[in-house]
């Protein structure tokens, strides 16, 4: 989950759009920022834990095992298993259910998330774990 408007098409770190990537243009990133209703959301160290903590409950609800749960800055990384449930399905709840949670802590606030955002099928024990380390220590 990217939060909103933290890494904008044309952006001097390059960025990704349909599996290409795309080097920065200053003409993009200015046209992407004039169409943002909102500022930049960056997740404070409070809000990291409280999106973490949310993440883990909601999947002890839902009887999802959740493998690692990583709150950056500006984006989030979620290793799970969720069975019967699609990966844009596991993705919005996740999204909806850290906004109720954050929205008291930022009551004037509309948009914390993208649309959409980057998920996976994990389908190789190899590749659960590399995924796993990855989001727990390799950030």
């Amino acid at each position: 989950m990217d939060n909103h408007g933290t890494w904008l098409p044309g952006d001097e770190r390059g960025s990704w759009h349909t599996g290409d990537s795309k080097p920065a243009n200053e003409l993009f990133r200015e046209m992407a920022d004039s169409k943002m209703r909102e500022t930049a959301f960056v997740l404070s160290s409070k809000d990291r834990k409280i999106v973490e903590s949310t993440v883990a409950k909601h999947c002890e609800i839902r009887k999802w095992q959740l493998h690692a749960v990583n709150a950056r800055t500006n984006h989030v990384h979620a290793v799970l298993t969720a069975f019967n449930y699609g990966p844009d399905t596991v993705r919005e709840q996740l999204k909806a259910w850290c906004t109720r949670k954050l929205k008291p802590h930022h009551p004037g606030r509309n948009r914390f998330w993208t649309e959409g955002g980057s998920r996976r099928w994990i389908n190789q024990v190899t590749d659960l774990e590399a995924a796993t380390v990855y989001v727990a220590e390799g950030q």
